[in-house]
């Protein structure tokens, strides 16, 4: 599975197929569910949302901390 020190998918079987959680660490103690899929018919198809949706998450994270980065080099002008 897609890891990271902050974002992790997990999976789980329930009833109607296979869920999927991206999770967000917060603290060392505490974390909290960014994204949830519900209804996947395999666990393959679940392990693959989950780890593109890993990426997705740290893409943007990248691209958040590049922009607020810039506006705080750009402030201190």
């Amino acid at each position: 599975m897609a890891k990271s020190k902050k974002y992790d998918c997990c999976i789980q079987h329930n009833d109607t197929g296979w869920s999927v959680e991206i999770i967000r660490k917060v603290t060392a103690k505490k974390t909290v569910v960014s994204k949830r899929q519900d209804g996947f018919a395999t666990e393959s198809d679940a392990i693959e949302w989950g780890q593109n949706e890993v990426k997705v998450f740290l893409q943007q994270h990248n691209e958040r901390n590049k922009l607020r980065s810039q506006q705080h080099e750009a402030g201190k002008s």
